[in-house]
């Protein structure tokens, strides 16, 4: 734990330190070159130098959040995963002209939608469907690919229904 102090004022801060290893030589202690907020401040990004080898690396500090379970179709339970949708919305927007910033900024939305229900357990559709809503904005292409899996298209009927509603809705 740092203390932080000041001759004329006292004590002004305390902040507790977790000792960063360095992962080239693994010696405990690095300083901090440079820090940023992410994520609406959520998350902060650091720069790190290790005080023994001078290795340069980054460390990310995420809030953490509380738990949340997902109930699947079939009655199952698992711990929400911010990764598991990130992974289902990169998968749709793959070799889309999409700027990172926003793919990221739709997962946090998402991730912020989820949580803001306050309840302890979600559905597994309700955050499809969040995907869907954020991909139909973003991207018409991601947004078909998204729903082509979790709407299980079985056949081309299916797509060019999709297809149809997407081009008679207003702009």
């Amino acid at each position: 734990m740092l203390v932080y102090t000041d001759a004329t004022y006292g004590v002004y801060g305390v902040m507790e330190t977790t000792l960063v290893k360095c992962y080239d030589c693994n010696f405990l202690d690095s300083k901090v070159i440079e820090s940023r907020d992410l994520d609406d401040s959520s998350t902060i990004r650091r720069r790190r130098q290790c005080l023994s080898c001078g290795m340069r690396f980054t460390t990310y500090e995420r809030m953490e959040m509380p738990t949340m379970a997902v109930v699947k179709k079939d009655g199952r339970r698992e711990l929400f995963s911010r990764d598991k949708v990130a992974s289902g919305i990169y998968r749709a927007v793959e070799k889309r002209p999409i700027a990172i910033a926003d793919i990221e900024e739709l997962i946090i939305r998402i991730e912020r939608q989820v949580r803001s229900t306050g309840e302890s357990e979600i559905p597994t559709d309700k955050i499809g469907e969040l995907v869907m809503i954020g991909l139909e904005q973003l991207d018409d292409v991601a947004y078909v690919r998204f729903a082509s899996v979790y709407r299980s298209f079985t056949d081309v009927a299916s797509f060019e229904a999709e297809l149809r509603r997407l081009k008679s809705r207003p702009m």
